[in-house]
């Protein structure tokens, strides 16, 4: 069986390639889901491929997870359009738009036909080009590394606060209380240096 490759790069970032092997009745959405396998997306939303000329002029659409308006202008799907069906030149190029919501667009280009290789499964990706850019919107997950910072100042406060079963509030009240007895013992102090002056000119006199 004929074995279609496909070379796949970001319109806006042409430096990152994935090379794409796939069976020549595999069908589009065959195509679509190997392609975020390779670059990490979320394959599950709605996405279309458009036949395209050497200009990457938008022709028919072959979309999934349509808009209801498309489905009911009888749009073409994916999951029922299979590649061989679309492919009348050796350099078949096709645009594709990725999440509609948050697009990516990609060029899709036939590059070579070759044979099946006995023992492969496909799709598989040949060639892999530069890391693929992070979906809009998508959430920061943190690091190993930062998990781990953030563990280690959770546990030093965590020691800090209970080390010696003081909190906060504890500690503040035992300050407060060495301010009191250092205030009263030198009151203390004061009315004895008093009296000791008293006696002084007590002898003094005699």
């Amino acid at each position: 069986m004929a074995i279609y490759r496909f070379r796949v790069t970001f319109e806006d970032y042409d430096d990152i390639i994935r090379e794409i092997d796939v069976l020549s009745t595999h069908t589009f959405l065959d195509l679509h889901h190997a392609i975020h396998q390779s670059t990490g997306y979320n394959p599950e939303v709605s996405s279309s491929f458009f036949i395209s000329n050497d200009q990457w002029m938008k022709g028919e659409e072959i979309a999934y997870l349509p808009t209801k308006r498309k489905e009911e202008r009888g749009i073409i799907l994916m999951e029922r359009s299979k590649l061989n069906k679309f492919i009348d030149d050796p350099h078949q190029k096709f645009y594709y738009t990725y999440n509609f919501d948050r697009p990516f667009d990609f060029h899709v280009q036939l590059i070579k036909i070759l044979k099946e290789e006995s023992g492969k499964v496909y799709p598989l990706t040949v060639k892999t080009v530069g890391i693929a850019p992070k979906p809009f919107g998508a959430a920061v997950v943190p690091t190993d590394a930062s998990a781990s910072k953030k563990e280690d100042k959770e546990d030093y406060d965590f020691l800090n606060e209970t080390e010696y079963g003081i909190d906060e509030a504890e500690d503040m009240d035992l300050d407060l209380m060495d301010g009191e007895e250092t205030q009263d013992d030198s009151e203390e102090k004061d009315d004895f240096s008093g009296e000791f002056s008293d006696n002084e000119n007590y002898e003094d006199d005699y």
